[in-house]
Order: C-alpha cells, then sequence, then structure tokens
C-alpha cells in the first residue's frame, strides 16, 4: 500500500516561514517512484502494450529501476533496468534481488552525464528485440498524470493554502504533475522548481553530476519549463551539506533531493513574506546514499574536507532573516 499522507513539520528550519516536508521514503519500494512506476505499467496494460510474459526496459539512476523491479516481480514481468556509474549499489543490488536484470552504460554524453547514453542504449536493444517494451519515463504522460490525482492531491487535501510548493526536476514527472493540479486547485501557490548544477533541464550550462535523483543531461519530452513559476539551482555540494544537517537537526536521514529540494528552500526563505506556508516534497530517504552522501571518504574525495565542515555553520548564515 502506498503512504501517501505523511509529513514532516521542519520547526525552525528558517525564522520566518512554516516548512512541512511531505515523506515518499516510506512507501513500500522506498521513494515516490513507486508511484510512477505502477502509474506508466498499468497505463500500459490498460492500452495493450503489456501484455502477461512481457519483458520491460527503462533507464534509471536508482528508484524508479527499484519500483519497477517490484511491480514487475509482482506482476509476473520481466525487467531489464539500464543504469549508470552514478547509480548507488546498494540500488543495483535491490533491483537484482527482486528478479531483474541490471546493466551499466559507462560512455558519457555531449552533457557529461549518462542519460544520453543510456538511452542509445535501450534503442539499440529495441532493435534486436521488438518484443521488448520501453514505457519510457521521459516522453510517458502516465509519468506525471499520477502525481496529479494522488501526490499533488495529497498535498491540498492535507495542508490547506499554501504559499509555496518546491518541487525536484529530474524527468518531471512530479513537478508537471503537480503543476496541473496546483493551477486547478490552488492556483495562488507558486511552484518553485529546484534543479541541480550542470543539469540542462533549465537550459544551464552542462556538467558532469555524481548524485542521482535531480536533473538530467537532457530535457525530458514531458517537461514543460515555462510552467514554473521560479526555478533554484543547487550545487551537489550544497546537497550533501544540506543531507547531513537534517540529519544531525531533525533525524532525518534523507535521499540526495531531498537535500537538495531544502536547501532550495532555505536558500530563498529569507526573501519569502513572513509565515508562509511551504511545502517541499522527500522523495526518499538517505539508505542507498549511506556510502556516498554520508561517507566521509567519498565526500572529500568528490567536493573537498570542506564538505565536512559542521553543515549548521553553513545554514545558520544561510536562514537568518536581514533587516
Amino acid at each position: 500500500m502506498i503512504q501517501d499522507n505523511v509529513f514532516l513539520h521542519l520547526a525552525g528550519a528558517a525564522e520566518n516561514i512554516d516548512l512541512h516536508l511531505k515523506i515518499e521514503g516510506l512507501n513500500p519500494a522506498g521513494s515516490i517512484k513507486l508511484k510512477t512506476a505502477l502509474s506508466m505499467v498499468e497505463d500500459a496494460e490498460r492500452r495493450g502494450i503489456v501484455r502477461a510474459g512481457c519483458s520491460l526496459i527503462e533507464s534509471s539512476s536508482g528508484s524508479l529501476g527499484i519500483a519497477l523491479a517490484m511491480v514487475s516481480a509482482a506482476k509476473g514481468y520481466r525487467f531489464l533496468c539500464v543504469t549508470d556509474p552514478n547509480t548507488p549499489a546498494l540500488s543495483v543490488d535491490i533491483i537484482r534481488a527482486l528478479g531483474s536484470e541490471v546493466v551499466e552504460v559507462n560512455r558519457p554524453d555531449a552533457g557529461g552525464g549518462y542519460l544520453g547514453g543510456r538511452i542509445a542504449y535501450i534503442h539499440e536493444r529495441l532493435a534486436a528485440d521488438p518484443g521488448l517494451v520501453w514505457l519510457n519515463q521521459y516522453a510517458n504522460p502516465a509519468n506525471w498524470a499520477v502525481h496529479d490525482r494522488c501526490t499533488a492531491a495529497a498535498i491540498t487535501a492535507e495542508i490547506p493554502d499554501i504559499d509555496y510548493l518546491f518541487v525536484g526536476t529530474g524527468t518531471s514527472g512530479t513537478l508537471m504533475g503537480c503543476i496541473q493540479h496546483f493551477r486547478r486547485h490552488s492556483p495562488g501557490t507558486r511552484i518553485i522548481a529546484v534543479d541541480a548544477v550542470g543539469s540542462v533541464n533549465f537550459d544551464s550550462v552542462p556538467a558532469p553530476r555524481h548524485i542521482p535523483g535531480i536533473g538530467a543531461s537532457r530535457r525530458p519530452e514531458i517537461f514543460r519549463p515555462e510552467l514554473v513559476d521560479d526555478v533554484v539551482l543547487v550545487s551537489e555540494a550544497e546537497t550533501v551539506r544540506t543531507c547531513r544537517w537534517l540529519a544531525r537537526r531533525y533525524g532525518l536521514f534523507g535521499g540526495g533531493s531531498t537535500g537538495s529540494v531544502v536547501r532550495a528552500v532555505l536558500r530563498r526563505a529569507p526573501g519569502l513574506p513572513e509565515g508562509s506556508r511551504v511545502v517541499a516534497i522527500s522523495p526518499d530517504l538517505g539508505e542507498r546514499y549511506a556510502r556516498t552522501i554520508y561517507d566521509d571518504a567519498w565526500v572529500t574525495a568528490k567536493y573537498g574536507p570542506g564538505c565536512l565542515d559542521d553543515p549548521a555553520d553553513d545554514l545558520s548564515e544561510l536562514t537568518t532573516v536581514r533587516n
């Protein structure tokens, strides 16, 4: 059963706002992507694209792969997950434990990421096996539709009169679904997209990234950036420091996307009106990042020893309201 109504009030996170996190990591697959996986598979079943004994293929940096492996096992489908070197090793282990196959693509694309290479590999496999079905999360309307009717609906049902909603941007399914719902049911809410430095979603300069979750080296077909009210770009070093701050300050073991989204909120908080009600979506928890974001040696190797300083020092300065 999908838990869609778990919220954490981050009391005192910033002086002038009322911040709530929508916690998605308690779902059976450990992330918000279970809704995406179910939506795409069941939509394909209704349209007759996926039938008993079918073989599925999809590109994933971890969370969607786990969700699709779980759904495929439950429904009796074979699943091939196409990953890259940034996919957490634990995620790969879980996908395989669920009976699915994993192929790692390690050739970077022109933007410094691996998404282009993963998709190119999928096209190669489709050409070789016409019976293979690609759900194509990047262009599939079922990706965003479930977040319109479920994720966003759960937010407006639980927390009324939201002033700002912060949503991470990867394939943009969650973001696009939330925009569709809020434009109908809470048009006064400003939707703030959170993207990674080095991502091309908002036409920023592409650069290599090491933390999966948000960001992309190729803009998804379902993404419509003109619908977003504003965007905040977060560096991976900021993501690491915020994840560690959340763990020490609130006992929240958050994944990389959660750290990025919370960082964006805290950076914007001093400029928001006093008493603003803010909701941010936390897509997953931190277990799959234990050997990266929360590992001192990995963090030092990627971002330098400065990322190991007490993150509270950085965040307290960031969130102070200035007169």
